[in-house]
């Protein structure tokens, strides 16, 4: 297949290339001067590629940071999303087009819910996860107006080794490692009660090739282990692997507003519809994070 990959150079773009590649696929992944929000240019570039499928991945992705820039999630991944489908649907062949959204958009969901399926309306409490909710919104109409063959993907949080510092377990790892190297004996660190979903990167993008290829057209579907882990037993696994005694102090400077308690999800369908299941355990994702942070 040859592939149309937005958001090709960032974390999880360089993951998905290499497998695709991997896998045998073509792979076309414009440059960052390609924004996803320029019309003539995205068009330019996806009609010159003529793909079979495209994954769109490019966006902003950071929930704190939406909240002080909530317009400019709202234009880059809703907007942004818009011309992805609205470039899809001009090509000569219209290619099939996974939109990567988030599973954010559930919001803060009960207990009597867990784990959360596709039918759970969506809920967005921050302003990243509203941008996700539009983009979805707009893939759908996509589908239902257009007839784009359109695949939602729901991630649930997902970690590697060349994730942002921004990131939970990249950040903590990172801020570790240099703690130790400056001889300190404290870590200031932010909530640590959140319970997460969290799959491998690796196996992220596996989920995004299946469901490319053998998702149905017009659903969405939860890419997610179906278990949760809390950020305080992940952040005692990075102390044992980094090999850092330090005291953990909680900084009210680092707690977010707005904190989902608990999130994790129900893969069932994602399943049926591929045969997915994630491969990599935890420790050993974690292992990796800290080891590409020592080189």
């Amino acid at each position: 297949m040859r592939a149309f990959v937005t958001g090709g150079h960032g974390f999880v773009g360089t993951w998905l290339r290499a497998h695709l590649e991997a896998e045998g696929d073509e792979v076309v992944a414009p440059s960052a001067e390609v924004d996803v929000t320029d019309d003539e240019v995205l068009r330019a570039a996806m009609a010159d590629a003529d793909p079979d499928v495209v994954y769109h991945l490019a966006g902003l992705a950071h929930v704190g940071r939406s909240w002080q820039e909530p317009g400019e999630f709202l234009r880059v991944n809703a907007a942004g999303t818009l011309s992805v489908l609205e470039a899809a649907r001009r090509c000569a062949t219209v290619p099939r087009v996974l939109v990567v959204s988030s599973a954010e958009v559930y919001g803060r969901v009960t207990a009597a819910d867990m784990p959360i399926g596709e039918v759970l309306p969506m809920a967005p409490v921050s302003p990243y996860a509203a941008s996700k909710a539009a983009a979805e919104l707009v893939a759908v109409q996509a589908y239902l107006g257009h007839g784009v063959p359109v695949i939602r993907a729901r991630p649930f949080n997902h970690v590697g080794p060349g994730q942002s510092p921004t990131f939970v377990v990249s950040g903590m790892a990172e801020r570790m490692l240099a703690a130790k190297r400056g001889g300190r004996t404290e870590l200031a660190v932010g909530n640590l009660s959140p319970q997460r979903d969290m799959t491998d990167v690796r196996d992220i993008v596996r989920a995004y090739r299946l469901l490319a290829d053998g998702g149905q057209p017009g659903e969405a579907y939860n890419v997610c282990s179906g278990r949760s882990v809390a950020i305080a037993d992940i952040v005692e696994q990075l102390l044992v692997l980094a090999d850092a005694d330090l005291v953990l102090r909680v900084d009210p400077a680092l707690v977010r507003s707005v904190d989902v308690p608990l999130m994790v999800g129900c893969p069932d369908k994602l399943h049926a519809a591929t045969g997915w299941e994630p491969t990599i355990p935890l420790r050993v994702t974690l292992s990796d994070v800290v080891a590409s942070l020592q080189v």
